[in-house]
Protein backbone atom coordinates (compact mmCIF):
# COMPACT_ATOMS: atom_id res chain seq x y z
CA UNK A 1 0.00 0.00 0.00
CA UNK A 2 2.82 2.35 0.86
CA UNK A 3 4.21 1.78 -2.51
CA UNK A 4 0.94 2.36 -4.30
CA UNK A 5 0.93 5.44 -2.46
CA UNK A 6 4.55 6.59 -3.56
CA UNK A 7 3.65 5.44 -7.32
CA UNK A 8 0.65 7.83 -7.41
CA UNK A 9 2.58 10.41 -6.10
CA UNK A 10 5.30 10.20 -8.25
CA UNK A 11 5.11 13.33 -10.41
CA UNK A 12 5.00 15.47 -7.66
CA UNK A 13 8.82 13.80 -6.27
CA UNK A 14 12.07 15.14 -8.21
CA UNK A 15 13.05 12.96 -11.56
CA UNK A 16 15.61 10.17 -9.47
CA UNK A 17 12.88 10.37 -6.67
CA UNK A 18 9.79 9.68 -9.27
CA UNK A 19 12.02 7.01 -10.81
CA UNK A 20 12.66 5.06 -7.81
CA UNK A 21 9.08 4.88 -7.09
CA UNK A 22 8.38 3.21 -10.58
CA UNK A 23 11.09 0.91 -9.90
CA UNK A 24 9.62 0.12 -6.67
CA UNK A 25 6.28 -0.19 -7.69
CA UNK A 26 7.47 -2.69 -11.09
CA UNK A 27 9.33 -5.15 -8.05
CA UNK A 28 7.18 -5.17 -6.14
CA UNK A 29 4.65 -6.37 -8.78
CA UNK A 30 6.98 -8.73 -9.78
CA UNK A 31 7.55 -10.33 -6.59
CA UNK A 32 3.86 -10.67 -5.76
CA UNK A 33 3.42 -12.68 -9.28
CA UNK A 34 6.31 -15.08 -8.64
CA UNK A 35 4.72 -15.59 -4.99
CA UNK A 36 1.22 -16.10 -7.26
CA UNK A 37 3.10 -18.99 -9.02
CA UNK A 38 5.22 -20.21 -6.14
CA UNK A 39 1.73 -20.89 -4.36
CA UNK A 40 -0.14 -22.25 -7.54
CA UNK A 41 3.14 -24.68 -7.85
CA UNK A 42 2.31 -25.75 -4.23
CA UNK A 43 -1.05 -26.29 -4.80
CA UNK A 44 -0.38 -28.37 -7.80
CA UNK A 45 2.37 -30.31 -5.63
CA UNK A 46 -0.39 -31.25 -2.65
CA UNK A 47 -2.63 -32.00 -5.46
CA UNK A 48 -5.36 -29.78 -4.29
CA UNK A 49 -5.78 -27.67 -7.65
CA UNK A 50 -9.41 -28.03 -9.27
CA UNK A 51 -10.71 -26.92 -11.94
CA UNK A 52 -13.88 -24.68 -12.73
CA UNK A 53 -15.51 -26.13 -15.82
CA UNK A 54 -17.78 -24.21 -18.12
CA UNK A 55 -18.89 -23.94 -21.83
CA UNK A 56 -15.60 -21.56 -23.16
CA UNK A 57 -16.04 -19.99 -26.45
CA UNK A 58 -11.96 -20.45 -27.44
CA UNK A 59 -12.29 -18.06 -30.16
CA UNK A 60 -13.21 -15.10 -28.08
CA UNK A 61 -10.62 -16.24 -25.03
CA UNK A 62 -7.78 -16.37 -27.83
CA UNK A 63 -8.69 -13.10 -28.68
CA UNK A 64 -8.47 -11.68 -25.45
CA UNK A 65 -5.49 -12.54 -24.98
CA UNK A 66 -4.03 -11.36 -28.35
CA UNK A 67 -5.41 -8.23 -27.75
CA UNK A 68 -4.07 -8.09 -23.95
CA UNK A 69 -0.60 -8.97 -25.02
CA UNK A 70 -0.43 -6.16 -28.25
CA UNK A 71 1.44 -3.54 -26.14
CA UNK A 72 4.52 -6.37 -25.78
CA UNK A 73 4.06 -7.31 -29.18
CA UNK A 74 4.24 -3.46 -30.19
CA UNK A 75 6.91 -2.79 -28.20
CA UNK A 76 9.25 -5.74 -29.48
CA UNK A 77 8.28 -4.39 -33.06
CA UNK A 78 6.32 -8.01 -33.95
CA UNK A 79 2.74 -8.58 -35.57
CA UNK A 80 0.39 -10.75 -34.02
CA UNK A 81 -1.84 -12.80 -36.55
CA UNK A 82 -4.77 -15.15 -35.43
CA UNK A 83 -6.10 -17.87 -37.57
CA UNK A 84 -9.64 -19.74 -36.61
CA UNK A 85 -12.72 -21.16 -37.58
CA UNK A 86 -15.58 -19.00 -38.45
CA UNK A 87 -17.77 -21.06 -36.59
CA UNK A 88 -17.28 -20.89 -32.56
CA UNK A 89 -15.54 -23.34 -30.66
CA UNK A 90 -16.59 -24.35 -27.40
CA UNK A 91 -14.94 -26.30 -24.76
CA UNK A 92 -15.66 -27.54 -21.38
CA UNK A 93 -12.80 -25.72 -20.00
CA UNK A 94 -11.46 -23.51 -16.75
CA UNK A 95 -11.29 -20.29 -18.96
CA UNK A 96 -8.84 -18.26 -16.28
CA UNK A 97 -6.40 -21.36 -16.48
CA UNK A 98 -6.52 -21.75 -20.27
CA UNK A 99 -6.42 -17.85 -20.43
CA UNK A 100 -3.36 -17.94 -18.27
CA UNK A 101 -1.51 -20.71 -20.39
CA UNK A 102 -2.01 -19.39 -23.95
CA UNK A 103 -0.78 -15.32 -22.09
CA UNK A 104 2.35 -17.51 -21.24
CA UNK A 105 2.84 -18.87 -24.70
CA UNK A 106 1.92 -16.07 -26.94
CA UNK A 107 4.53 -13.90 -23.94
CA UNK A 108 6.86 -16.16 -24.69
CA UNK A 109 7.15 -16.39 -28.42
CA UNK A 110 6.90 -12.30 -28.22
CA UNK A 111 9.87 -12.35 -25.68
CA UNK A 112 12.10 -14.78 -28.03
CA UNK A 113 10.46 -14.15 -31.36
CA UNK A 114 13.17 -11.80 -32.73
CA UNK A 115 10.67 -9.08 -33.83
CA UNK A 116 8.74 -11.78 -36.06
CA UNK A 117 5.31 -12.17 -36.64
CA UNK A 118 3.90 -14.15 -34.37
CA UNK A 119 0.85 -17.13 -35.58
CA UNK A 120 -1.59 -18.57 -33.35
CA UNK A 121 -3.95 -20.75 -34.61
CA UNK A 122 -7.25 -22.17 -33.50
CA UNK A 123 -8.70 -25.47 -35.01
CA UNK A 124 -11.31 -28.14 -33.47
CA UNK A 125 -12.19 -31.60 -34.61
CA UNK A 126 -15.10 -33.83 -33.35
CA UNK A 127 -13.59 -34.19 -29.99
CA UNK A 128 -10.52 -31.94 -29.32
CA UNK A 129 -10.21 -28.02 -29.46
CA UNK A 130 -6.26 -27.07 -30.15
CA UNK A 131 -4.33 -23.49 -30.17
CA UNK A 132 -0.81 -23.38 -31.66
CA UNK A 133 1.79 -20.14 -30.84
CA UNK A 134 4.34 -20.15 -33.62
CA UNK A 135 7.24 -17.61 -33.34
CA UNK A 136 10.08 -17.95 -35.79
CA UNK A 137 12.82 -16.85 -33.49
CA UNK A 138 16.01 -17.81 -32.25
CA UNK A 139 14.53 -21.37 -31.67
CA UNK A 140 14.97 -24.77 -29.28
CA UNK A 141 17.44 -27.27 -29.79
CA UNK A 142 16.41 -30.84 -29.07
CA UNK A 143 17.96 -30.85 -25.25
CA UNK A 144 16.63 -27.31 -24.41
CA UNK A 145 12.74 -28.57 -25.94
CA UNK A 146 13.18 -31.73 -23.20
CA UNK A 147 13.56 -28.82 -20.10
CA UNK A 148 11.87 -26.12 -21.50
CA UNK A 149 8.45 -26.86 -19.05
CA UNK A 150 11.02 -27.60 -16.13
CA UNK A 151 10.68 -25.13 -13.21
CA UNK A 152 12.83 -22.25 -13.12
CA UNK A 153 14.60 -23.33 -16.33
CA UNK A 154 16.03 -20.92 -19.08
CA UNK A 155 17.44 -21.36 -22.37
CA UNK A 156 19.33 -18.29 -21.94
CA UNK A 157 19.82 -17.07 -18.46
CA UNK A 158 21.51 -13.99 -19.49
CA UNK A 159 19.00 -12.98 -22.03
CA UNK A 160 16.96 -9.76 -20.76
CA UNK A 161 13.30 -10.17 -20.43
CA UNK A 162 10.88 -7.56 -20.25
CA UNK A 163 7.86 -9.92 -19.49
CA UNK A 164 9.40 -10.27 -15.89
CA UNK A 165 8.67 -13.97 -15.62
CA UNK A 166 9.32 -16.44 -12.38
CA UNK A 167 11.18 -19.30 -14.44
CA UNK A 168 7.74 -20.99 -13.45
CA UNK A 169 5.29 -20.04 -16.32
CA UNK A 170 5.65 -23.19 -18.52
CA UNK A 171 5.82 -25.59 -15.71
CA UNK A 172 2.17 -24.02 -14.59
CA UNK A 173 1.41 -24.05 -18.05
CA UNK A 174 1.70 -27.61 -18.32
CA UNK A 175 0.08 -28.21 -15.25
CA UNK A 176 -3.07 -26.45 -16.25
CA UNK A 177 -2.89 -28.59 -19.43
CA UNK A 178 -2.75 -31.86 -17.54
CA UNK A 179 -5.34 -30.94 -14.99
CA UNK A 180 -7.77 -30.46 -18.18
CA UNK A 181 -6.72 -34.10 -19.45
CA UNK A 182 -5.13 -32.23 -22.25
CA UNK A 183 -1.45 -31.70 -23.38
CA UNK A 184 1.28 -29.24 -23.87
CA UNK A 185 3.47 -29.76 -26.31
CA UNK A 186 6.62 -27.99 -28.05
CA UNK A 187 8.39 -28.26 -31.52
CA UNK A 188 11.60 -25.96 -31.74
CA UNK A 189 14.22 -25.73 -33.96
CA UNK A 190 17.81 -23.32 -33.58
CA UNK A 191 17.35 -20.31 -36.28
CA UNK A 192 13.84 -21.39 -36.88
CA UNK A 193 11.78 -20.86 -34.34
CA UNK A 194 9.46 -22.88 -31.96
CA UNK A 195 5.85 -23.55 -32.24
CA UNK A 196 3.92 -24.59 -28.59
CA UNK A 197 0.75 -26.79 -28.94
CA UNK A 198 -2.11 -26.70 -26.44
CA UNK A 199 -4.74 -29.02 -26.94
CA UNK A 200 -7.88 -30.21 -24.52
CA UNK A 201 -11.01 -32.37 -25.11
CA UNK A 202 -14.42 -30.46 -25.77
CA UNK A 203 -16.26 -32.26 -23.29
CA UNK A 204 -14.70 -32.01 -19.65
CA UNK A 205 -13.20 -36.04 -18.80
CA UNK A 206 -13.45 -37.92 -21.94
CA UNK A 207 -9.99 -38.65 -23.42
CA UNK A 208 -7.61 -37.31 -25.87
CA UNK A 209 -6.82 -39.26 -29.02
CA UNK A 210 -5.28 -37.12 -31.62
CA UNK A 211 -5.07 -32.75 -32.22
CA UNK A 212 -6.79 -31.10 -34.72
CA UNK A 213 -3.20 -29.01 -35.42
CA UNK A 214 0.02 -30.33 -36.40
CA UNK A 215 2.58 -29.75 -33.63
CA UNK A 216 5.40 -29.52 -36.18
CA UNK A 217 4.87 -26.81 -38.60
CA UNK A 218 5.42 -25.86 -42.49
CA UNK A 219 8.99 -24.57 -42.55
CA UNK A 220 9.73 -21.60 -44.38
CA UNK A 221 13.47 -21.24 -44.50
CA UNK A 222 15.19 -17.97 -44.19
CA UNK A 223 17.94 -17.13 -46.55
CA UNK A 224 20.81 -18.25 -45.14
CA UNK A 225 19.70 -20.73 -42.60
CA UNK A 226 20.99 -23.91 -43.37
CA UNK A 227 19.06 -27.05 -42.74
Amino acid sequence: MAADVLHESRGDFPPHVARSAELLHEELDRFERLLSDLLEISRYDAGAAVLDWAPTDLGSLVGRVVDGMSALAERHGCELRVTGPADPVIAEVDARRVERILRNLVGNAVEHGSGQPIEVTLAANRTAAAVTVRDRGVGLSSAEAQHVFDRFWRADPSRVRTVGGSGLGLSISLEDARLHGGWLQVWGQPGLGAQFRLTVPLVAGTDLTSSPLPLRPTIVRRPGVRP
